[in-house]
């Protein structure tokens, strides 16, 4: 019988993608699909996706706790995820929840689900919160060489305006960002503290919005206490994500065109400098998939004892 899942905040370029991923799930039933703004529309016409006859629903969070849902998957802006949290847990605690927002991010009573570098510490929580797009890229591209750091990274990132949601904003318009690279929050940025939480180092991390709709980059520069080779280092991360198959190791830089639409990430153009002390990495990934919906369903997949890529088509 296949798990009955929910979404709420569905009509969200993340919403989107997460009914398709689901729709398309051998083992999940597409039961609930929240949108306040979309109430009474077919899934079918908004998602490019058969979802059958089901529609959109405006729903109240006592009203999610009644519809006998599995998973509930919440894809809502920061800071509203706590109503629709409080009411499951007083009324179906048993639920599976997977959190998009940065609500719970740096709650230790939630698993922070980033599979690839935390599955190990997975122990049947039913609380789950997604790590951020830009925070899941720093992580990846960091983590292998955290031991050898002898000062605080520094993380050069550039998004498409998807990462900045569907709400009207210099930060995705798309006249404003014409031929343009927009920086913003350049200190203090959720991701850089998020990283820096979680990685237990202090993390420097300058965000940029360009003109292009969805996939990111991340330029990592890494100073080592430790003097390496680029062929040391390459050996290094083809070690530490050998067994991965959502993240590819590339040689040259990777690119954000080679990686929209795409379920995996991408680190590459790794470089060192002449003293050996530095080092340069790229990390590239689809913000809107592996930076979020994807990594939902990993999260999800791992949750319910499934394969951890079941429904991710990753070739």
């Amino acid at each position: 019988m296949s798990v009955r899942v929910g979404i709420v905040g569905a009509r969200g370029h993340v919403g989107t993608e997460l009914v398709r991923l689901v729709v398309h799930h051998p083992e999940l039933e597409l039961a609930l699909v929240a949108s306040r703004e979309l109430d009474g529309q077919r899934v079918s016409t908004h998602a490019g996706v058969d979802a059958g006859a089901l529609c959109y629903e405006r729903l109240e969070p006592i009203e999610i706790t009644e519809r006998n849902i599995e998973v509930v998957i919440l894809a809502l802006p920061n800071g509203r995820a706590g109503r629709f949290v409080e009411a499951l847990e007083q009324r179906a605690p048993d639920t599976l929840i997977v959190d998009l927002s940065a609500d719970y991010r740096f709650d230790a009573a939630w698993y922070y689900g980033l599979p690839e570098l935390t599955r190990d510490h997975y122990a049947g929580q039913r609380r789950i919160s997604n790590p951020g797009c830009y925070a899941t890229a720093m992580q990846l591209a960091i983590a292998p060489l955290v031991a050898e750091l002898s000062t605080a990274p520094v993380c050069f990132g550039v998004s498409g305006y998807s990462g900045a949601g569907t709400t009207p904003s210099a930060n995705n318009d798309p006249e404003i960002l014409r031929d343009n690279l927009v920086p913003y929050h350049l200190t203090g940025h959720l991701h850089e503290r998020e990283v820096s939480h979680h990685l237990g180092l202090a993390v420097e991390f300058m965000p940029h919005v360009a003109p292009h709709f969805r996939g990111l980059s991340v330029t990592c520069d890494l100073h080592l206490a430790d003097t390496f080779d680029q062929a040391a280092l390459l050996e290094h991360y083809t070690r530490c994500y050998a067994d991965e198959p959502l993240i590819r190791l590339r040689d040259e830089p990777p690119w954000i065109s080679r990686i929209r639409g795409r379920q995996y990430a991408e680190l590459g153009g790794i470089t060192v400098a002449a003293d050996g002390h530095r080092a340069v990495l790229v990390a590239t990934l689809d913000n809107l998939l592996k930076g979020a919906a994807t990594q939902a369903l990993q999260n999800i997949n791992l949750a319910l004892g499934f394969d951890e890529i079941m429904g991710i088509p990753h070739e």
